[in-house]
């Protein structure tokens, strides 16, 4: 059972931690609360973390008709693998789509939430099978997306598994490509390796086992 008091104190070491590493003010904690359940949202809310992320398209409709009319409101930000066929189910109820990384994707996002805000993922490890596009098509899919009418607010990515230090070639590609593209969102870092995405420029960082503890097996 997630409890708000340890949340507070969990969220209250973050800052902590991420002041520590040099995190500006501005930086963006989204709280990963996939796999558990709305109290895991009113904890965030409580501990004054607004910007939620989940992975799965049910757990986002199953939340979001649970709290509605909860002051503040939670902004939803979707950041696990999306199929096309979900996005009608999450138009409307998602604040940020983090993980765009396909035309095929793009469309679905104009034609179900038209001026949608978006961040496209990118594929920082280049292993097959994982979320993101290739970083060479990165451009190219930012510029399809803003010709759909997307507002493409930034870039996002995975640091591969291994030591946080294994990420900083590829949070440090980003961030590059970012610049390049004029983008000011960069949301890189999570509980194991934020410190390393802090260094290279993260402006949003997306964290659960370390708000929240372990989290339950799926079902």
């Amino acid at each position: 059972m997630i409890e708000t008091g340890a949340t507070i104190e969990r969220a209250a070491a973050l800052r902590a931690r991420l002041a520590a590493a040099g995190a500006p003010d501005s930086l963006v904690v989204v709280a990963v609360t996939k796999g558990f359940g709305p109290e895991a949202v009113r904890a965030a809310l409580g501990a004054g973390l607004v910007d939620v992320g989940e992975n799965y398209a049910q757990e986002v409709v199953d939340k979001a008709a649970s709290l509605a009319g909860v002051v503040p409101a939670p902004r939803f930000h979707f950041i696990g693998r999306l199929q096309r066929n979900k996005v009608r189910q999450l138009a409307g109820l998602v604040t940020l789509w983090q993980s765009v990384d396909r035309a095929p994707l793009v469309a679905e996002i104009a034609r179900r939430a038209p001026g949608a805000e978006i961040l496209v993922q990118l594929n920082l490890s280049g292993e097959e099978g994982k979320g993101g596009c290739p970083v060479d098509d990165a451009g190219a899919l930012v510029s399809h997306a803003t010709e759909a009418g997307l507002v493409v607010r930034g870039l996002m990515g995975v640091g591969p598994a291994g030591t946080p230090e294994s990420a900083r070639s590829g949070f440090r590609h980003l961030v590059a490509l970012a610049d390049d593209l004029a983008l000011p969102v960069r949301s890189i870092g999570m509980s194991a390796d934020l410190e390393v995405a802090v260094e290279e420029g993260s402006t949003m960082v997306r964290v659960g086992r370390d708000l929240f503890g372990e989290r339950p097996p799926r079902r």
